[in-house]
């Protein structure tokens, strides 16, 4: 059994979701891990990764803007604003999502549903390049 790690770096043009499921796979084959586990930790508290729809891009708009009107940016009870009027609204979104997602891969390939894809979920308006650990264990 073997346990590597590897950094993908992600960059976000603002709000939305961005899918990184090629280069996790493409991960697994250098690591030429065959039979385990991957794993994906984004580094960052106000975006988040989920596994979502990848074939319909409108299921995907459809969670964003359910988030923008779960967690408005337009509340005037924020205290935490020290980068902008998105700044609490993101930490928000990220704490009501996840920060690591984990995939079996067996015959050196993930194991996700056929409509299946991993994404970065960025919270903030701005541009950010985005840092995903990636732990991969297995044979």
């Amino acid at each position: 059994m073997r346990i590597c790690s590897d950094r993908l770096e992600l960059r976000t043009n603002g709000k939305g979701t961005y899918e990184f499921t090629d280069e996790l796979h493409a991960l697994v084959k250098r690591h030429k891990i065959t039979t385990g586990l991957v794993t994906a930790f984004v580094r960052h508290t106000s975006c988040s990764l989920l596994l979502m729809e990848n074939a319909a891009p409108a299921a995907r708009r459809d969670l964003e803007r359910f988030f923008d009107s779960l967690v408005p940016e337009s509340r005037s009870d924020y205290e935490h604003d020290d980068e902008g009027p998105d700044d609490m609204p993101a930490h928000i979104r990220m704490a009501l999502t996840r920060t690591s997602e984990s995939i079996p891969v067996v015959s050196g390939k993930l194991q996700l549903g056929t409509w299946q894809g991993i994404f970065l979920f960025e919270h903030r308006r701005a541009t950010h390049t985005r840092q995903i650990e990636v732990t991969l264990i297995g044979e």
